[in-house]
């Protein structure tokens, strides 16, 4: 009896899971459309297949939702780099390969990179979401050293930086591509593919000839 009670207990977790899961995707839309000010639990609700009830039985507040929702889109997101490393024979393929990844993921996920740098900004003020954050911002960063690290033993030399410089200085280019893209600046994803690979050997190189 203790043993079927047990697997009873483990389905409905998992199915709470699965539910949660389910939720937090159908809310990313609504969220990276409107923005956090601008959202509450209602109308994600009026923008999805389920109801405000639903949604408040399932996470207690928007503040819970953005976070959960966040943090399932991070999960895909803190890997998109690790390709282009395990592919680049050459310091030339990982400078071509990560400049256009990141041009990539602007054209393609720029609403989900917006609502990140919407819920980084509202930790500031919003205390309850600030572990997360930071939690998600050393993940970003170790992404981003694993690139610069790869680049410099291809390039045979030791990075002139250190992994939270080089992490703010490629957050930061991408931060201002990504609000050219959003203003319709129809350049800002070459610019940005351009510039990536320029990045990338100046933080590594330092100076040295070009690799």
């Amino acid at each position: 009896m203790t043993e079927a009670r047990e697997r009873i207990s483990r389905r409905s977790v998992d199915k709470f899971a699965q539910r949660r899961a389910q939720l937090a995707e159908s809310a990313l839309q609504a969220l990276s459309e409107l923005g956090y000010a601008r959202t509450s639990l209602r109308e994600i609700a009026q923008k999805s297949d389920f109801s405000h009830g639903v949604l408040h039985y399932y996470f207690a507040d928007k503040v819970e939702l953005l976070t959960y929702a966040v943090r399932q889109f991070e999960e895909v997101c803190v890997t998109r780099y690790d390709d282009v490393v395990a592919a680049a024979n050459s310091a030339e393929d990982l400078k071509r390969g990560f400049g256009a990844a990141m041009a990539g993921t602007l054209r393609a996920d720029a609403v989900m990179h917006r609502l990140w740098y919407d819920l980084r900004n509202q930790s500031l003020f919003e205390e309850s979401f600030r572990a997360d954050v930071l939690d998600i911002d050393e993940q970003r960063e170790a992404m981003v050293w694993r690139v610069v690290e790869r680049y410099a033993e291809f390039a045979g030399v030791p990075a002139k930086v250190t992994p939270p410089v080089a992490y703010a200085t490629f957050d930061g280019l991408f931060q201002r591509a990504l609000l050219q893209h959003l203003a319709g600046r129809d350049s800002a994803a070459e610019d940005l593919e351009q510039s990536v690979p320029r990045l990338l050997e100046l933080l590594v190189c330092a100076g040295a000839p070009a690799v």
